[in-house]
């Protein structure tokens, strides 16, 4: 975080909100088995994700780099 008032401050968390309630929201309402969905979306968005600790490559992308140099 960074100090207050910074435009930075919420960008990435503002984002995967967004991006969560377009996805998963209908009209406002959750959809049936909410907290599956809910932890299904985050591991994939995790495991998709870019890191830059990882040259910029998602986890599973860097792992199977990882492996065929290897």
């Amino acid at each position: 975080m960074s100090r207050r008032g910074n435009c930075y401050d919420n960008a990435h968390a503002e984002s995967f909100w967004s991006r969560f309630k377009a996805e998963l929201l209908d009209g406002g309402h959750f959809l049936g088995l909410a907290k599956l969905e809910i932890s299904h979306h985050i591991a994939d968005y995790a495991a998709e994700r870019r890191y830059s600790a990882l040259y910029y490559y998602s986890p599973n992308r860097f792992e199977t780099q990882l492996q065929t140099t290897s």
